[in-house]
């Protein structure tokens, strides 16, 4: 079926049920980013496949909402269709929200899948139709009815992260759950979140691509835990470690009936409704007091532990090894042989491969040549994969898993002759980079507060960056966590988080010019404390990315004496910490590729 059809028939449903606008947003039933293929309704029904989108269907027309990163990728991959691109952000574009309230007709109806919306966001929907006179269907997927072929809920088997590599046992981390819960007068929390689950439980499973988590919902009580789960291809491991520390097992989709028994009857129950679906939170209406609260393991899993930390250094080493060896191939053989997006890619992910303790990459390699480095989140696909030539800019974006941690950088190499605008392009993306990795800041600062820090060199060309500057990173998790992040645009209602020691986030500026190329250079920063003066206690970055950034782009003249000192220092580092691990040949190589400027 073509888009057209498939909005055509999900129109034909929506009259016969009498509903007049119809959510399709890109959650799963946990508020995931990346989800599984059992949950891309929206890309089925667009045929845009990015992992940010809001689709909504109105008896007459089709929007499709997404951010900066996928505006390109957006506009390509709807052409022909009926679908209108919503670019978010962009002067004039109403929000979703805004959307909604506009077209919602007077005694209407608009209707959503209620377990793929979060509870927060169904409560502005409630009253958008309350004012309207009109109500909500959010108990039948309808999506699910035209997707004939849907997949299947995965069924993941898991496995356990040891306490050598966890830094703290789950027995610690549920301990000091409570100790939160105390403080909310909870005697009941929901999680519900598959990253938090994951980490509360020391568990990882392989339910999302490139994402180590379980389908999965868990409950702590003062006296008990329960997780909601299906365990049919769970190793006896796993299943021996639960019942060690008294998890008890129920079904998976039983969680809505649960929410509703009398074991919840009274209960005083914290949870996150930014992320827990809507039809849980009905499901405890009227039966259970709800504490509307951040989960105590986000913030837990954000400030990485001693173990995490020094863990996470020894996986950035082996990262930086593989990478360095890819680099090396790539600007040694690129006029000797045939390559493209993918065999580079492939290249990269062969040499990670390699590697003690490698458990998968932590995200689908973007490796994006000329133009399509334009698109953010550009992923080459066999058969239109761009050959590479000995000139302008390979861009990969990459990352692994490895049972120590995560990783994720990015490098932009030169294969060749460039133009003089895509060399003062990369060069001042490298100041930009530069300078929020030297930052030097007092206890309290936020990555909203630093942000400009990176901005700084392009916002004075009168450039910028359709997204954040970084993000978070999860310990063996998904790759982009909060709350930290560098992000200047801070959402309505929401307050910037303090960066704290232990935080990891990246730090990632980047250009991106429509049919022309794009740069990015990103590292993993960890927030260490720093000297206490009579100003305060300061805080900086400690680069945990051990990678050489490609000098052939570079115009040094365009650099303050700073920057050049910021980068030479940084390159000795990978010189220093990579030199055991490579061969003379590929040393010499290392060194020379990060000569001081």
């Amino acid at each position: 079926m073509t888009t057209n059809e498939k909005i055509a028939k999900l129109r034909e449903l929506m009259n016969e049920r009498g509903i007049d606008l119809y959510l399709i947003p890109t959650d799963d039933f946990h508020s995931s980013e990346y989800v599984g293929e059992h949950f891309k309704a929206r890309s089925f029904m667009t045929g845009f496949t990015g992992s940010a989108g809001t689709a909504v269907i109105t008896k007459t027309e089709a929007h499709l909402w997404t951010d900066g990163r996928y505006f390109v990728q957006a506009a390509k991959q709807i052409a022909g269709s009926e679908v209108i691109l919503e670019k978010m952000g962009e002067p004039k574009v109403p929000e979703v929200e805004e959307f909604i309230e506009k077209n919602f007709p007077e005694g209407g109806c608009l209707g959503f899948d209620g377990r793929c919306v979060s509870a927060k966001n169904a409560a502005k929907y409630f009253d958008i139709a309350q004012d309207k006179g009109g109500e909500l269907a959010t108990t039948e997927d309808l999506v699910d009815i035209i997707w004939e072929d849907r997949p299947e809920l995965p069924k993941a088997t898991t496995w356990v992260l040891e306490d050598e590599f966890s830094g703290e046992s789950m027995q610690a981390k549920i301990y000091r759950i409570r100790e939160k819960m105390k403080k909310k007068k909870a005697d009941a929390h929901l999680v519900t979140s598959l990253y938090d689950v994951a980490y509360i439980l020391n568990l990882r499973g392989n339910d999302i691509a490139n994402v180590p988590v379980f389908l999965s919902f868990l409950l702590i009580t003062d006296d008990s835990v329960i997780l909601f789960t299906d365990t049919t291809n769970w190793p006896e491991e796993a299943m021996s470690y639960l019942n060690d520390n008294s998890v008890k097992l129920y079904p998976y989709d039983m969680v809505y009936h649960y929410m509703q028994s009398a074991d919840m009857a009274d209960r005083r129950i914290l949870l996150d409704q930014e992320i827990v679906n809507y039809n849980i939170v009905k499901a405890l209406k009227g039966s259970a007091k709800i504490i509307d609260g951040k989960n105590p393991s986000e913030l837990m899993r954000a400030v990485k532990n001693e173990t995490e930390i020094k863990n996470t250094k020894l996986a950035h080493i082996k990262d930086g090894v593989a990478c360095t060896k890819a680099i090396k191939y790539i600007k040694e053989n690129i006029t000797k042989e045939p390559m493209t997006e993918i065999t580079a890619s492939d290249y990269f992910e062969a040499r990670r491969r390699e590697q003690e303790h490698f458990v998968d990459l932590s995200f689908n390699t973007i490796s994006a040549y000329g133009p399509n480095a334009a698109m953010m989140h550009y992923s080459a696909k066999p058969g239109s994969e761009a050959t590479l030539k000995p000139e302008g800019f390979l861009l990969v974006d990459s990352g692994a898993h490895y049972l120590e941690g995560t990783t994720d950088i990015t490098r932009t190499i030169a294969l060749g002759e460039l133009t003089q605008q895509m060399k003062e392009y990369y060069t001042v993306v490298l100041r930009c980079h530069l300078r929020l990795m030297a930052a030097n800041f007092p206890k309290g600062v936020t990555g909203a507060n630093l942000d400009v820090l990176s901005r700084g060199p392009v916002w004075d060309m009168g450039l910028d960056y359709r997204c954040g500057t970084g993000h978070g990173v999860g310990h063996i998790l998904n790759v982009h966590e909060g709350p930290n992040n560098f992000r200047w645009r801070v959402p309505q209602g929401k307050n910037a988080a303090e960066l704290q020691p232990g935080m990891i986030t990246t730090d990632e500026p980047g250009l991106y010019i429509e049919d022309g190329f794009g740069i990015r250079i990103e590292n993993e920063l960890l927030c260490v404390a720093g000297e206490t003066t009579e100003y305060g206690d300061f805080r900086h970055f400690e680069s945990l990315t051990v990678c050489p950034i490609d000098l052939d782009p570079v115009i040094p003249e365009m650099m303050t004496e700073a920057e050049k000192k910021t980068l030479n220092e940084y390159h000795a580092f990978v010189r220093e910490t990579l030199k055991p691990y490579l061969t003379d040949e590929e040393y010499a190589w290392l060194a020379k590729e990060t000569r001081d400027i």
